[in-house]
């Protein structure tokens, strides 16, 4: 039997997710508590958009790149959470090939965004703490606009290629996605095919797209806090680090739970807590930030005043 002939026999065309636990009856009580936060993270940012795009003083670098953060949190949170919340409701699990690979594209397009939008805010704090005379000029409009843009073209082409490794791939045997949604590491694990290359290749890129931007995130604080330190006036330094510990607390989150998640071995890895730790990066971290932002952040408390007293 020709190899094609044997793929189009035994390949798995629909998968099942588990959702948060192996029960296979409605969970209303977990459905609303997820439509909740669903509702919440959903609001949340776009109250952070509203606040940015009717205030003037905001329209400013950090918060351009605040705003497009809070744009891919909406859809970060959507890739994943309306599939559970029809799992919960429902208890109807299958997703399609298709559906499966469709949502691991825009989980990865929308995640490794994230991690980028994080960096270009720690190199929008470098250079307005470090170089304060130069950075009306360093970061004009345009360089701001080039680097979001940049961010998404080289994260669709990170995406392609997982998706290509997918649809490269035999799924012959289990078909049981032990996550809430459909990701990569869970997809090699159900293959048929030799995946040792695949690993390789994904340990290597993956490493060098989340990597790369934490090693410089913490170059650029570790520059900052330098700066900081050389600084006479107590109240200066309480502003910068003011400034900074907003964007902190999102990095330490999102990259704290996703290197927990991928760089792991293989051995320590537990099915609850991967369930655990993947709810965290691509659920409670969209939902978190428009709070950590605005609880944190006395300009954005100031205009949201503003809006709410209108």
């Amino acid at each position: 039997m020709e190899a094609s002939s044997w793929r189009n026999e035994s390949s798995v065309s629909v998968f099942l997710i588990v959702g948060l636990s192996e029960t296979a009856d409605p969970q209303i009580p977990l459905f609303l508590v997820f439509l909740a936060v669903y509702l919440i993270t959903v609001v949340g940012n776009i109250v952070i958009l509203s606040v940015i795009s009717s205030d003037q003083r905001l329209h400013t670098p950090m918060y351009f790149f605040l705003a497009n953060l809070a744009v891919v949190d909406i859809f970060l949170s959507s890739v994943t959470v309306p599939k559970l919340l029809l799992i919960l409701v429902t208890a109807q699990k299958s997703i399609s090939y298709a559906g499966c690979v469709t949502q691991l594209y825009f989980f990865q397009l929308f995640m490794v965004v994230e991690c980028y939008i994080l960096t270009v805010m720690a190199y929008d704090r470098y250079v307005a703490i470090c170089f304060p005379l130069n950075y009306n000029i360093v970061m004009n409009k345009k360089t701001c606009v080039g680097l979001i843009m940049s961010s998404w073209k080289f994260t669709s082409l990170h995406s392609l290629l997982h998706i290509c490794i997918v649809s490269s791939m035999i799924f012959c045997g289990p078909n049981i996605i032990h996550e809430h949604f459909c990701d990569l590491p869970p997809l090699l694990a159900l293959s048929c095919s030799d995946t040792s290359k695949y690993d390789l290749l994904v340990f290597t890129e993956g490493s060098l797209v989340t990597m790369s931007p934490f090693v410089f995130i913490v170059a650029s604080y570790c520059r900052i806090l330098k700066i900081v330190l050389m600084m006479r006036s107590s109240c200066r330094r309480y502003q910068a680090f003011s400034t900074c510990s907003s964007h902190l607390t999102s990095v330490a989150l999102f990259f704290g739970t996703v290197f927990f998640t991928y760089f792991r071995p293989s051995s320590s890895n537990s099915v609850e807590d991967d369930r655990s730790v993947s709810v965290v990066y691509s659920i409670l971290t969209p939902l978190l930030n428009p709070f950590i932002y605005s609880l944190r952040n006395k300009q954005v408390k100031e205009s949201l005043k503003k809006i709410l007293l209108m």
